[in-house]
């Protein structure tokens, strides 16, 4: 049989899960996530871990945050004068916005905090620094 390797298209079936067990994502009430090993479509860590599955093959891998979404950067953190956000935005805690840089590219970014003066905004990603648990299920290789 043969095993998942770099330049293969998989699809796989996923549960991820927080240390405390809480799921963050699942494909099971959706469809099988089909990408090719090496090619940068998921984060490195889940790709790794593919490698050497066969079909029909699960397991359960402990991700660490370096091979995930990387370290929480507290200088991804800043709070913005009112005067540089559209008049009409009307953002609470915990919302997720699109901003546009100096440089024309785009990034997400989490209300951490919103006051009349300033908002404080979060441009890590939600599971950065955060080792992550996957369950793992290699349903085809093509």
């Amino acid at each position: 049989m043969a095993q998942a390797k770099t330049g293969d298209t998989v699809h796989v079936n996923y549960t991820g899960k927080l240390a405390d067990g809480t799921i963050f994502d699942t494909s099971r009430d959706r469809h099988p996530v089909q990408f090719t090993i090496g090619k940068g479509q998921l984060i490195a860590g889940f790709e790794q871990a593919v490698i050497g599955m066969n079909k029909g093959e699960s397991k359960t891998v402990v991700i660490p945050a370096d091979q995930a979404y990387g370290p929480r950067l507290e200088e991804s953190v800043a709070a913005v004068d009112r005067k540089h956000l559209p008049a009409d935005l009307k953002a609470e805690a915990g919302q997720r916005l699109e901003i546009t840089q100096t440089d024309d590219k785009t990034i997400l970014v989490t209300v951490v905090e919103v006051s009349e003066a300033s908002m404080t905004l979060d441009a890590n990603h939600p599971l950065a620094g955060k080792d992550l648990t996957f369950d793992i299920e290699l349903v085809g290789i093509t």
